[in-house]
């Protein structure tokens, strides 16, 4: 009896042995199985990695959030609705700012809030609240998004500070809201024949790069009032406009796209043009006609003078050029330049006229004997620049017979010589070849002529000038 009593025993005391060892290896296997190793890799449809989602719990949501809106039941690379109907996209647009604009690339840089309107039936999801969701770039990647780029862009980047600043919003009957902020520099076909008088029109242009009309169209959600802009100011340029068009582009080989343009008109500044450009421009000339009051004997001062004057206005000329493309036609700035350039530079000839003349007068009178053959030009600084020639002589008229004025029917065979009385003189109009001759005898009418003469032709200049371009 005792002999069973311990056979008994120990055969319980085996089976509990075993019981505690089974326990303590389901248990390890149960472990294993809810944690897998660092390698393994976590799939839908399989138990939840509870360690991960006590380690990072917006992972977990992201999870949540894909087993909600069932990515994995649905071929995202392509479009909703595919084999019907295009696809409505609505866009919106908020024009941060315009960055810069560049006359020598023609191009400008724009930041702005690009917004995305469609529905995708996919991603409907239940609730009872009726609330959206918001997810940020990490969805984006797994969905179908419609693939708008900028025309005629150079550039264009998505900002990353400090996350990438995309948004999607998805609500519970499958419309979506997809937002980016982007930076674009885009082409400006710039027309520079007014320059700096001018008004630029430029415009963005958005457009589908693979889905043409058939399969996506774009259109602005809420027609003009799509397009917002915060409050711009430029340095250079006033925006007088901002309107949202849109319209077809046709592609040979591919067919028609909708096309979604934003216009904005920019108005050029003209007072940073007026300290910079054209006042100097003006000084330059008016100090070139200060020649005209020096003795015209006073060769350095007046030679260097007009040289100066015009070497400030190739410098000018040079400065302006530098920070304009090189377009073929000219320029509003080009016109006014050059024509006071040639202000400038008739100056310089003015004188070397005044100084030709000047030295012919002198030959001439020293042939005639008026002036001593050792007298120094270079010394003869006349208070008024011109000559005082003391010696003036004036040859009497013969006296006129009294008979003509007495018989008048007379012959000329029985009239005596007729003879002007003395102090009588005979006015008639000199030819423009005596009249050269008279400036070149007196050079310095020439001076004189040319202190009234260049200002009112400049004046004149200036009143058609402004008055065609402003």
């Amino acid at each position: 009896m005792k002999v069973d009593v311990l056979t008994c025993l120990a055969l319980a005391a085996t089976g509990l042995v075993a019981v505690v060892t089974g326990g303590r290896n389901s248990g390890r296997r149960r472990h294993k199985e809810v944690y897998p190793g660092e390698k393994s890799k976590f799939k839908f449809g399989r138990r939840i990695d509870y360690k991960l989602k006590r380690q990072d719990s917006t992972k977990t949501l992201l999870i949540k959030s894909e087993q909600l809106l069932r990515i994995e039941e649905h071929d995202f690379a392509i479009r909703p609705g595919f084999g019907g109907g295009a696809i409505p996209v609505g866009i919106d647009v908020q024009v941060e700012s315009i960055d810069s604009i560049s006359e020598v690339n023609m191009d400008f840089t724009m930041t702005l809030y690009l917004r995305h309107y469609w529905k995708d039936e996919r991603l409907s999801f239940p609730s009872r609240t009726n609330l959206s969701r918001t997810f940020d770039s990490r969805l984006v990647k797994k969905i179908w998004v419609p693939d708008v780029f900028f025309v005629h862009s150079k550039r264009s980047f998505i900002h990353d500070a400090t996350m990438e600043n995309i948004m999607l919003r998805v609500y519970p009957d499958g419309n979506i809201l997809y937002s980016v902020r982007v930076t674009v520099t885009a082409l400006c076909s710039m027309d520079f024949s007014s320059f700096p008088l001018d008004t630029q029109n430029c415009s963005l242009e958005l457009e589908s790069y693979a889905y043409n009309e058939n399969d996506l169209m774009l259109y602005w959600k809420n027609g003009n009032d799509s397009l917002r802009i915060d409050e711009i100011v430029l340095s250079q340029f006033f925006i007088e406009h901002f309107q949202a068009s849109s319209g077809l582009a046709f592609y040979s080989s591919t067919g028609w796209y909708n096309r979604l343009f934003i216009n904005f008109i920019l108005r050029r500044h003209i007072f940073f043009f007026m300290l910079q450009t054209y006042f100097p421009t003006m000084l330059m000339v008016v100090l070139s006609w200060v020649s005209f009051w020096i003795d015209r004997r006073a060769v350095p001062a007046r030679v260097s003078l007009g040289m100066t004057t015009v070497l400030t206005m190739s410098t000018i000329i040079t400065g302006v050029s530098s920070s304009m493309p090189q377009v073929s036609y000219v320029k509003a700035v080009d016109i006014y330049l050059w024509t006071s350039f040639l202000f400038v530079f008739l100056s310089v000839i003015e004188y070397a006229a005044v100084n030709y003349c000047t030295t012919l007068e002198e030959m001439r009178k020293m042939k005639r004997g008026k002036i001593p053959s050792t007298f120094n030009a270079a010394q003869a600084m006349a208070f008024d620049g011109c000559f005082h020639d003391d010696e003036m002589e004036l040859t009497a008229f013969p006296q006129m017979a009294a008979t003509l004025a007495s018989d008048p029917l007379a012959t000329p065979s029985q009239t005596p010589d007729i003879r002007p009385t003395e102090g009588t003189r005979l006015r008639r109009q000199r030819s423009a070849r005596e009249n050269v001759a008279l400036l070149v005898s007196n050079s310095y009418m020439i001076d004189s002529y040319s202190r009234l003469a260049f200002p009112l032709s400049y004046l004149l200049f200036n009143t058609i000038y402004w008055s065609l371009y402003s």
